[in-house]
């Protein structure tokens, strides 16, 4: 099997259209960019001021980073602004897709993905709000951590938001969340359904049109 991360961005960036302004989080989620089909070019958008980021540069320029803390490029045409402006265009519904990944989902779309109790994290930074402001919510994640299932009958974790996940991906299939629950559509090759359930705390249909993961 390919690198488990390749193959969630992969399938993760087919999701994206061209001229979609969209937000990536921290880790997985970054590596999107780098298998957008041919002729799609998206805008990406970071919460501490930019609108028009570009590939990660050659050479680190500190003075340019995003919201990770992590040295950026720009495209020609990115903006700058202020914080309060950045999560205007957030809050006002202006960012198509948000990429982020979880600690667990759960089947009701609920999310935790920002703190496990007795951690020091500075705070959930703006996942709140882009899981909320966005039109379109994609979770980017393994479907387990050492063994055991991150898709959940219910989160244990603290909640960042409630019923805001359109759209689970991992390296064993793509997972729609729908008003009556989870919905396996796609399933990578290299594994069957029973797999997934098995590594699936949360209930889980099959899609009749059921597809090879794309």
């Amino acid at each position: 099997m390919a690198d488990v991360k390749e193959i969630i961005a992969a399938r993760v960036a087919k999701e994206l259209h061209d001229g979609d302004v969209v937000n990536l989080g921290i880790g997985l989620p970054t590596m999107v960019v780098d298998f957008l089909p041919p002729g799609i070019d998206i805008i990406l958008q970071s919460e501490n001021g930019i609108m028009g980021m570009g590939p990660a540069p050659a050479k680190a320029n500190v003075d340019v980073v995003n919201a990770g803390g992590q040295p950026v490029s720009v495209k020609p045409g990115a903006m700058f602004f202020d914080s309060s402006y950045s999560f205007g265009i957030i809050r006002g519904g202006h960012v198509d897709a948000t990429i982020l990944g979880a600690l667990e989902v759960d089947g009701h779309g609920n999310l935790a993905n920002w703190i496990v109790p007795g951690k020091m994290v500075p705070g959930m930074g703006g996942a709140m709000d882009l899981v909320v402001g966005a039109k379109k919510v994609i979770i980017a994640m393994t479907h387990t951590q050492k063994g055991k299932p991150k898709i959940l009958k219910e989160c244990t974790l603290p909640y960042t938001a409630l019923g805001v996940v359109n759209m689970i991906i991992t390296e064993m299939g793509v997972i729609e969340v729908t008003g009556k629950g989870l919905v396996l559509t796609e399933l990578h090759p290299d594994f069957t359904v029973e797999q997934v359930k098995e590594a699936t705390e949360a209930p889980l249909a099959v899609s009749p049109q059921l597809k090879p993961m794309r």
